[in-house]
């Protein structure tokens, strides 16, 4: 018989707390909808010098649905969205999801190579940029079409390209309701992520799997998260399935203000904190490991905050103390996953605290640890983490053989290794795939031998990730050369930065004389990544 291990939550907290909301199946343009009528006096948003309440920012979204309802934009189209935190990113996300369009988050700082396979496989019909990246979208107009482009803000080189404040200041509000969907059926956000061959995989999230994320989000933190109230610094990329939850989504739910931080550089974003005073944040390992480490720490008042968690990778447990004993609030690590929308555990705020743990499900949550037979395990046993729950995405866009690998009678497997102790704390002690976490974002072994195999001295290639006290792991490269060439390592790097995103780049190159090879000549990685840790 299978055991649900859902029990912890209902250690810590009362049933009727788990029980107590109703997942809402409509259109996720509701949250801020709802949110304006309450506190539409209130700031929605600040963003250096820019102020926008909440009755501004939704008439500036429903100004841009109409003005793209006018180009012919409808429901179920896809729309790229390659911008950094910018109100930008918040007006265009919430105006496409009010005409139904599919939003696809894609990062600012992808190749052109990397956008390419993105556009082709949610087939775009429009992209929205940064000026800076636009020659990288126009150069793949040989290879691919969007119907529309649109740039951020007016500039020289976007001349003649449809900005996104012209078309809002010249448009009127769009005046109808939010266009109507199915909630647990039609997609909101597209949001990739790789597989194990290093393809990427679009997760497919309902409006119904977003909403369910924030309502979970906001049951977990309880009381101690007040509607109005709360003040968030959203220094992750909102583009990343955590930032585009945790600050944005959640934010709006609650009639927050959010704090945009476009790029994190620890003095600055030190300074809006002095400034602005957030009171929540959700933040990556690497910020946290950057706030405790700059030198001048001691000089800044981080006492602001009631709330802090951290997401997207494993959080060194000295960085946890040392940033606990600087603000005096307590960090809660938590665990989720792109498919899931994305969190599905933490650590309670004012419950039992398990530093090293991922911490409990979150409300309506199920979890399992399984065999390789699909046997449920006992508690302290290493398995297969498997989820099922509202914030599940319905599947991979285009991939019905990977969705039927995913998800199997209602649980998505996971692919990770954990375990569970006697009070029902979870946590992760590997991976079952050979994903590489760099700061917090996904590297797929198998994309950067790809392009490592195309440098004309490369015989093979092998990539493993090894640990760093900073960015969580590294990407490092075994090189086997071919016979009689001579391989620069710097001009090396230099090949895989035109075409990788810069996290992706292997930071260590090692040349070796063959891979280490089992008798099916599959590559040992282990003994690679052992010499690796040595």
């Amino acid at each position: 018989m299978q055991k649900q291990h859902n029990r912890s939550w209902l250690k810590q907290y009362p049933v009727t707390t788990v029980q107590s909301f109703d997942i809402p199946e409509e259109n996720l343009y509701s949250l801020l909808e709802t949110t304006t009528e309450k506190y539409g006096q209130q700031l929605a948003i600040i963003y250096e010098e820019e102020r926008l309440t909440y009755k501004q920012l939704k008439d500036q979204v429903d100004r841009l649905a109409n003005a793209w309802k006018r180009l012919g934009a409808t429901k179920g189209e896809r729309l790229g969205l390659m911008v950094s935190n910018h109100p930008i990113y918040v007006i265009c996300y919430y105006a496409a999801l009010k005409l139904g369009l599919i939003i696809v988050q894609i990062n600012p700082l992808y190749t052109s190579r990397e956008l390419l396979e993105i556009s082709h496989d949610a087939d775009l019909n429009y992209i929205i940029a940064e000026p800076v990246n636009l020659e990288k979208i126009t150069n793949l107009q040989t290879s691919f079409v969007f119907k529309h482009i649109f740039v951020t803000e007016p500039s020289l080189e976007a001349s003649g390209v449809p900005n996104i404040p012209s078309l809002i200041t010249n448009a009127t509000p769009l005046s109808e309701e939010a266009c109507s969907i199915i909630a647990k059926e039609e997609i909101a956000v597209i949001q990739y992520t790789g597989g194990t061959t290093g393809t990427k995989k679009g997760a497919m999230l309902t409006h119904f799997n977003l909403l369910a994320n924030v309502l979970q989000s906001k049951a977990l933190y309880g009381d101690r998260m007040g509607f109005g109230e709360e003040t968030i610094l959203t220094a992750t990329p909102l583009y990343h399935v955590y930032g585009m939850t945790s600050g944005m989504n959640l934010g709006i739910y609650i009639g927050a203000v959010n704090v945009l931080v476009n790029k994190f550089e620890t003095e600055k974003v030190l300074k809006i904190i002095q400034a602005h005073r957030p009171t929540f944040f959700p933040g990556v390992p690497k910020m946290y490991h950057a706030f405790v480490h700059y030198p001048k720490i001691d000089s800044y008042d981080l006492t602001c905050f009631k709330m802090c968690s951290s997401g997207s990778a494993p959080l060194p447990i000295e960085i946890i103390k040392k940033f606990e004993q600087l603000t005096g609030v307590t960090l809660g690590e938590g665990y989720g996953l792109s498919e899931t929308s994305p969190t599905t555990h933490r650590n309670p705020p004012g419950g039992k605290l398990k530093i090293g743990s991922i911490g409990i499900p979150v409300p309506k949550t199920d979890c399992r640890i399984v065999d390789d037979d699909g046997e449920d395990l006992p508690e302290k046993t290493v398995g297969e983490l498997l989820i099922r729950g509202p914030q599940v995405m319905l599947g991979y866009w285009k991939k019905p053989e990977e969705t039927k690998h995913a998800l199997r009678d209602g649980w998505l497997h996971t692919g990770d290794l954990a375990t569970m102790d006697e009070d029902g704390y979870f946590y992760i002690v590997g991976r079952k795939k050979e994903m590489i976490l760099v700061g917090g974002f996904n590297v797929y072994p198998q994309e950067v031998e790809g392009v490592l195999y195309e440098h004309p001295d490369v015989l093979e290639a092998a990539v493993v990730g090894i640990p760093d006290q900073q960015a969580g792991e590294i990407v490092k490269a075994f090189i086997v050369p071919k016979d009689g060439r001579t391989i620069n390592m710097m001009e090396l790097q230099y090949f895989c930065y035109q075409n990788l995103t810069r996290y992706k780049v292997p930071k260590q190159f090692e040349l070796i004389d063959a891979l280490p090879r089992n008798t099916v000549g599959k590559v040992l990685k282990r003994i690679l990544l052992a010499e690796a840790k040595n």
